[in-house]
């Protein structure tokens, strides 16, 4: 089944993360903090630098900030470019301010991380290397290039085997953690997406659960006022004795039976929807897998179970939707056959869905059911011309969240041993398998409320 993908959709607007406003807060608390460290610096530690040079780099930021809150509204989102462009002043700022109080001897010139680590949240990787290849420029100069902060008279400086060490671990702090922020974020956003697209998926697919009951009832509430025409229109045809007015009669009755027999096909498809709130497992699984069975490979069934009854489960969305997405999976991949097999206990439901294709690559094992995870498959794979080789996306994600959500444990692997086929089929090639428990508690009918839902109506009154 086709799932909308947020994160495609959304690619253009990726960079439109960031409000202004959460920048704008972060300058005035550098803003307030710079003050602070200057006032500091010269009144209690009586270094001597440029004071009021200092503070009216200071008061740049503190006017950007201003006029930004003044032209642009509260809500405004940064594009890519406007937020490299602020991260950008405020490393420039941030510098010169360094640049005025001692360069690399400085201590707080680690906080020329800070704008890095904020890019590696929210911009992309060329933003990033941007930015931070202009800070480990930056860095560069105020080692070399600096006025020093003086006391009494005598210059504070680092040793140079020191201050290139500082200078060492500001640039490899400056690729790590801003490489190590984009790695996070990136992860966080797919993850974020992901889910969002197993709810529109899930969503749909309750839609469409309510929408049968919907019909069902509209079915049975029209039914009685049909009949009634119909039944009017029989009477009137025997007791009219002008022969146009009995042939508008009978036109009446005619179209008046083909509207019961529309709302009796529509009543009985809003009925399997309303009523079948429980079945038994084969039938759900028939279900699933019902919009693929004509695509072009085999789709098999084999039920194994024990000497109990075939039991009766919950049809609910998830857990259609999600065996629904394991079955699509399987058929875009298989070169002839997909088997479906269950067998059941008295404690626990056992599915597993086997394809005959080229199977998962194994180095991608520990990974089937992450979000985003492409080439399912080996090169042979990749070359097959059919439209299920474009790469695996969120579907078997979705399977995987919708059917744990169920109770289920799901595990991916590939079925290499012919002992592993189902019965019969021990000649033909195994490729990928799904496989899906459930403790029979988590999904199991309640026999009792099922026997107790509303019988059909019906129609023929």
């Amino acid at each position: 089944m086709d799932t909308p993908t947020p994160g495609l959709m959304n690619r253009d607007v990726q960079g439109h993360w960031v409000r202004l406003e959460t920048l704008t807060r972060v300058r005035w608390l550098a803003v307030a903090g710079q003050i602070a460290a200057l006032l500091a610096a010269r009144f209690v530690f009586e270094l001597e630098f440029a004071l009021v040079v200092c503070l009216s780099v200071v008061g740049v930021s503190a006017v950007s900030n201003v006029l930004s809150a003044f032209v642009f509204p509260r809500s405004k989102r940064l594009s890519e470019i406007e937020a490299l462009l602020t991260l950008l002043f405020d490393t420039t700022q941030l510098s010169l301010l360094l640049f005025l109080t001692g360069g690399l001897n400085n201590p707080f010139a680690l906080l020329l991380i800070a704008p890095v680590t904020i890019a590696g949240t929210a911009l992309q990787l060329r933003s990033i290397l941007l930015l931070g290849g202009a800070t480990t420029v930056l860095a560069s100069l105020l080692a070399f290039s600096f006025e020093p902060l003086t006391l009494a008279g005598v210059p504070l400086l680092l040793p140079d085997l020191f201050r290139f060490g500082f200078w060492l671990a500001l640039v490899i702090g400056i690729v790590f953690i801003g490489f190590y922020s984009r790695s996070i974020a990136s992860e966080k956003h797919a993850l974020t997406e992901a889910l969002l697209a197993m709810r529109m998926a899930l969503a749909r697919e309750q839609k469409l659960t309510d929408l049968g009951g919907v019909v069902a009832a509209a079915a049975h509430e029209l039914g009685t006022p049909l009949a009634t025409i119909r039944l009017i229109s029989g009477e009137l045809m025997d007791a009219l004795d002008d022969p146009d007015l009995a042939e508008d009669a009978r036109l009446i009755r005619e179209q008046t039976d083909r509207c019961r027999a529309i709302l009796r096909s529509m009543g009985q498809a809003g009925k399997d929807d309303l009523h079948m709130r429980h079945a038994p497992l084969e039938a759900v699984l028939a279900d699933a897998a019902a919009p693929h069975t004509e695509r072009g490979p085999h789709v098999h069934f084999d039920l194994l179970g024990s000497a109990s009854p075939m039991p009766e489960i919950q049809r609910r969305p998830e857990i259609l939707h999600g065996l629904r997405n394991l079955i699509q999976n399987a058929v875009d991949f298989a070169q002839g056959h997909v088997w479906i097999e269950a067998d059941w206990t008295d404690t626990r439901i056992h599915l597993r869905v086997i394809d005959d294709g080229s199977g998962y690559p194994p180095h991608l094992l520990d990974r089937i059911g992450e979000p985003y995870l492409r080439d399912r498959r080996t090169e042979e794979s990749r070359n097959d011309p059919r439209p299920g080789y474009e790469g695996m996306g969120l579907g078997l994600f979705i399977a995987k969240t919708l059917l744990e959500r169920t109770g289920a444990t799901v595990r991916f692997d590939n079925c290499t041993s012919r002992d592993r086929l189902p019965r019969g089929f021990s000649g033909l090639r195994c490729g990928a398998m799904a496989e899906v428990t459930w403790p029979r508690r988590a999904i199991e009918a309640d026999a009792r409320r099922a026997l107790g839902e509303n019988a059909p109506f019906d129609n023929e009154s």
